[in-house]
């Protein structure tokens, strides 16, 4: 589109220009009509606008007149079309003020193929907004060829271009007068660049290294698995024994993200006002440790304005609920469906809107509402009904769709005060690597990247098991009174641990070794 300014005997001005509304992660294109006639002084916004954009009158009225611009007092009509879109927000500032001034004659450049967004402040400096993302691949869908934002979101907007190819050019802007004067004559202006492989070589550093977790080499095999397949996890053991640091350093043993997963997750942060200043790209995995008093909506996402939840957050990432729990059963519950389905679907009167979950669960509690299931002596902490109660607020539905239970017991203290050196996460993240591109290759063509997102059909073509196996995993199926659900994550997890072993098939020991993390599944009285 681009800013036509039509006049006619009546003193009627229309301008018309392009911007753009977010809807879930993703952006829609939004064409701003902006109309200056004769007759009693006035200022209009429709086309589903929210607060924020009808309280924008005063912010842009005042930011054109601090910028240096005269305003004649008229009638000011702005539409937004589609107008059966709620528009939300305060990025469609810049793009109203450049379609009013446009209607006034005091911007002449065509602006076709160019899209605006910007919010003003009162002294016409612009501020960041959110979604730049989302909005440059739009763009670049679109055919848009130009891109004129706040100066905050232009390398943010520069990382979707460069990776779509689209040759559209990137402007970031410091405030309205400089917009305007980009518009009358920007020959001269150089677009921004991102360099993304420079990105991506930044090694990123992670808080916990593998190395710094005193033994638990049970529970550091158990994460490796998990990690090198993409599986939900849950640790119990007492305060102390280190399950916390364990989930922390998780992420430095996932495989890097790559290019495509980089820009899923920062769609989500963008459109989320979570991206730091200085980082246009998300290049390391998320992790989200939600306290247990989160609500239902800050952890599955919805509300009033539909943002995503702590569980898209933690896309292609890790999700940490220490203390399971003392989580709310409704919070628990919800969980389900995006660990099962990796998306979030929140429905509107108005709308639908999808929030993808790929997100790994790693999950901790005590054994007892007490802490530890017993004390020195050897006896409970808590009485059975107590621990039982505590134990019920996790269902057997959620727990089936969690793959891995591990025991992690209080360190000795001999460990804990050795000197001897761990393996560090590095290293780790080697094999992590190579067990996910075997599955890479296993899975091509199919929109699956892990051992974890197997399907049954899939299941039964890579998780054939010798008639020997078979029946040791239906003696553990009786024994345990396993669902079928639990059967086919511990052949999922099978899998896995034959992969970690380059082994083409899954061997005996593979599969018992994954049939002992069903901990919660055996006799708890044990721990």
């Amino acid at each position: 589109m681009f800013v036509s300014v039509i006049t006619n005997p009546s003193d009627r001005m229309l301008s018309q220009l392009d911007a753009a509304a977010l809807v879930g992660i993703d952006a829609l294109r939004v064409q701003v009509e902006t109309n200056v006639a004769g007759g009693l002084p006035a200022f209009t916004v429709v086309g589903l606008p929210d607060n924020a954009i009808r309280e924008s009158r005063e912010r842009i009225l005042t930011a054109i007149r601090n910028s240096g611009f005269s305003l004649p007092p008229k009638k000011i009509t702005v539409n937004l079309a589609p107008a059966d879109v709620k528009k939300e927000g305060t990025a469609f500032d810049l793009s109203i003020a450049i379609g009013l001034l446009g209607s006034l004659q005091e911007v002449e450049h065509r602006l076709d193929g160019t899209l605006i967004l910007g919010e003003l402040a009162l002294d016409g400096s612009l501020r960041r907004i959110n979604g730049s993302l989302p909005v440059a691949m739009m763009a670049a869908r679109e055919g848009i060829k130009r891109l004129i934002l706040p100066e905050m979101n232009a390398e943010e907007a520069a990382v979707a271009v460069g990776a779509s190819g689209a040759g559209i050019e990137v402007f970031g802007m410091r405030s309205l007068s400089e917009t305007v004067q980009l518009l009358r004559d920007g020959r001269d202006a150089v677009p921004v660049t991102v360099d993304v492989e420079r990105l991506f070589d930044e090694n990123p550093e992670y808080p916990v290294d593998f190395s710094d977790i005193k033994g638990q080499a049970t529970a550091k095999k158990a994460m490796e698995i998990a990690a090198a397949g993409g599986h939900n996890l849950i640790m119990i053991g007492p305060p102390g024994s280190g399950k916390t640091l364990l989930a922390k350093a998780l992420p430095g043993i996932l495989p890097p993200l790559t290019f495509e997963e980089s820009l899923e997750t920062t769609k989500i942060y963008s459109v989320a006002s979570l991206l730091k200043n200085g980082q246009p790209l998300m290049t390391r995995r998320p992790f989200r440790n939600p306290h247990h008093t989160t609500s239902n909506v800050a952890l599955i996402g919805g509300g009033t304005h539909a943002r995503p939840g702590e569980v898209s957050l933690a896309h292609n990432g890790v999700l940490f609920l220490d203390e399971l729990p003392e989580f709310t059963r409704n919070a628990l519950e919800a969980l389900r469906q995006p660990i099962e389905d990796r998306e979030v679907t929140v429905s509107r009167i108005s709308l639908t809107t999808r929030y993808p979950a790929g997100f790994m669960l790693v999950a901790a509690m005590n054994p007892s509402p007490a802490g530890a299931l017993k004390d020195a002596d050897g006896n409970l902490t808590a009485s059975p009904q107590q621990i039982q109660r505590y134990l019920s607020k996790i269902s057997g539905p959620l727990l089936d769709r969690i793959d891995i239970h591990i025991d992690v017991p209080k360190v000795d203290n001999q460990e804990l005060f050795s000197t001897a050196t761990a393996e560090r996460s590095e290293v780790i993240r080697g094999r992590v690597t190579a067990a996910r591109t075997i599955q890479a290759k296993r899975f091509a063509g199919t929109g699956i990247h892990s051992n974890a997102q197997m399907t049954p059909k899939l299941i039964k073509k890579h998780c054939l098991l010798d008639k020997a196996s078979a029946d040791k995993l239906m003696e553990a199926m009786n024994r345990l009174s396993l669902s079928a659900r639990a059967h086919d994550r511990i052949l999922k997890v099978s899998r896995t641990i034959a992969d970690l072993d380059a082994s083409v098939n899954i061997e005996m020991q593979h599969l018992i070794q994954a049939i002992q993390y069903r901990s919660l599944d055996r006799d708890f009285w044990n721990y």
